[in-house]
């Protein structure tokens, strides 16, 4: 089983967590006793001599390495305790428990995307809170923007099918991308990020870096003679406090023009790490390679992030009150930092936004391979080129219900009205969603649970959960007319469309109702139309008799043992000749 593999790598990760933290607290005990060390054998050498001195250097040496060492083993701790974290998401897609996650992209909904709401797109218990393995804001924002009623180029769906499909293949690397991914914070501003390092620096460079390096050369040089006795220490003293008061004099300059990199340090090695794994990752998918393409330009991502990382490290120096008065006096430290951020920028900060939207593409990729690695029954839809739609579907499943409890069904259709009856909670709706969202996932790129799964590209229309509005004045009554007058008006434009209706006209009387239904289907029965109606109206049934409409009559039944109710869920030909209302009121004790 699938989830097989998720539980052993946590299990692994446990012990090694366990190991390397053990050895964080050895790392602190060496460098502890290394600090007393030094201090007791430099205290030693002042009175006992050069053997002492050099027993200290060896300790101060030891403290440097065991920093370093422990350094690398924090950095390690933190990218297994991501992993665990990363590992976790997955488990939980395995049972209901994926529904607490915090990302639901409950921010999606509008009111112009009413399937959305319909079909469980966005918010809590949604198709994207369920596959979001997306980190950055753009990364989301992509994966939000693929769940679409507009499908996109057949291209572009194969494209994105492919780079799916190789995270599916390799799901070690998908796992080692998702933890470094791990390191970011939350939905990553990282439009912001480009926008401030893409920016060409206006500095006088040229002055700035004649000043440093002339006052800097002339300091240093009275400090030698100074230190020689061949001048007083006034010179290389008045040389230092010239240079500090330069540097007082733009220091909110310099605050503001090093903002950017105070503001994304902490992410810089993330990133590094991330790019350098794209970088060099042997992938085989088209759309990926040329992904890779992208960071590989300009020497590498990840090259120009280290340089830039270096950068943030030098400034970030800044905040120490010592270093900062005597790299300052020294060196005019705040001038070189500001010089040697505007290199990057002229030079090497110019593809940034490429970057980062090449690595929302990557997020989007892995959030559409999530269904591949979670579940046991799936395929790649094949998108078909046809004009005239199509759908035909072998034991598809909705990707919402653990695979232990969805019913499969099979269906086949083409330009015609499919009318479902079937009685209360019987699978009608379920069914109907489980379409539209198998459509939904298909032409995002995704791989859908069912054994076959061809669709042609259609714009897809639905009207299911319709509520009235109080505010604006409307029943659901006609809340749902003008979801279908929507869908009506698009029909006129004689493009292909998907349409599915649950339960129509449900808010008005029974006369009304079936007039209403019959005149929608007319207009909404069409060459470049494939529509799914469910109701409780037996009657609409007879219109294909009747009005010689391509017209198929599908259902859902019930069946009794002991006086007890029972659900099949399968999708059967025909109309439904049973209802089960009484039933349920007297369960219920109405009746």
């Amino acid at each position: 089983m699938k989830i097989d593999f998720f539980t052993a790598k946590q299990t692994t990760g446990k012990t090694a967590i366990d190991g390397v933290a053990k050895m964080i607290s050895r790392l602190v005990w060496l460098r502890l006793l290394c600090f007393f060390l030094l201090i007791a054998f430099t205290a030693a050498g002042w009175d006992y001599g050069q053997l002492f001195y050099i027993a200290a250097g060896i300790c101060l040496l030891a403290f440097l390495v065991l920093l370093e060492l422990h350094r690398r083993r924090q950095h390690e701790l933190q990218l297994l305790t991501g992993e665990q974290a990363v590992l976790q998401q997955y488990i939980d897609r395995f049972s209901n428990t994926w529904q607490q996650s915090p990302e639901n992209g409950n921010c999606y909904l509008r009111e112009d995307f009413p399937q959305a709401k319909d079909l469980d797109l966005f918010g809590p218990a949604s198709i994207y809170q369920y596959i979001c393995a997306a980190r950055t804001g753009p990364g989301r924002e992509k994966l939000a923007a693929a769940l679409s009623p507009t499908p996109p180029p057949a291209a572009k769906i194969r494209t994105r099918q492919e780079g799916a499909a190789e995270f599916i293949a390799n799901p070690e690397l998908a796992l080692k991308l998702q933890t470094l991914l791990a390191l970011l914070p939350p939905a990553h501003a990282t439009a912001e990020l480009a926008h401030e390092l893409e920016n060409e620096a206006v500095l006088p460079q040229h002055l700035m870096k004649f000043t440093a390096g002339l006052f800097g050369a002339l300091t240093l040089s009275c400090l030698l003679l100074a230190a020689s006795g061949e001048i007083s220490w006034g010179w290389p003293a008045g040389g230092m406090f010239l240079q500090f008061t330069l540097s007082g004099l733009f220091y909110s300059r310099t605050a503001n023009y090093l903002a950017p990199l105070k503001s994304f340090s902490r992410t810089l090695q993330p990133y590094k790490q991330i790019f350098s794994l794209l970088e060099t990752s042997p992938f085989t998918a088209p759309h990926l390679k040329k992904l890779q393409v992208i960071f590989k330009r300009n020497g590498g991502a990840s090259r120009v992030i280290g340089h830039l990382s270096t950068v943030a490290e030098c400034a970030s120096m800044r905040s120490n009150l010592i270093f900062y008065v005597l790299a300052n006096a020294l060196f005019l430290w705040d001038f070189h930092c500001q010089l040697l951020f505007a290199y990057w920028r002229n030079r090497e900060g110019q593809d940034v936004s490429l970057w980062i939207d090449a690595l929302a593409e990557v997020e989007l990729l892995l959030s559409l391979a999530v269904i591949g690695q979670v579940k046991e029954d799936y395929c790649f839809p094949q998108i078909l080129p046809e004009e005239a739609p199509q759908l035909a579907a072998r034991d598809i499943k909705h990707a919402l219900i653990h695979e232990s409890a969805a019913v499969a069904n099979s269906l086949s259709a083409g330009s015609q009205t499919c009318i479902i009856t079937g009685s209360n909670m019987s699978g009608k709706t379920t069914f109907l969603r489980t379409l539209a969202a198998s459509a939904v996932l298909a032409y995002a790129g995704s791989p859908v649970c069912a054994k076959e799964f061809t669709l042609s590209r259609m714009e897809l229309f639905t009207s299911m959960r319709v509520q009235d509005d109080t505010a604006k004045g409307l029943s659901t009554f006609y809340a749902e007319l003008l979801r279908i007058k929507t869908m009506v008006e698009y029909s006129q434009k004689a493009l292909p469309q998907f349409v599915l209706i649950d339960e129509i006209f449900k808010g008005t009387n029974s006369a009304d109702r079936i007039i209403g239904a019959r005149e929608a289907i007319r207009k909404l029965t069409k060459p470049w139309c494939l529509t799914f109606v469910s109701t409780h109206d037996f009657e609409l049934c007879d219109m294909a008799e009747k009005e010689s409409l391509p017209l198929v009559n599908y259902h859902f039944a019930e069946y009794y043992t002991a006086d007890e109710i029972h659900f099949d869920y399968k999708l059967k030909p025909g109309r439904c000749q049973s209802t089960n209302a009484k039933y349920l009121l007297k369960l219920a004790g109405i009746l």
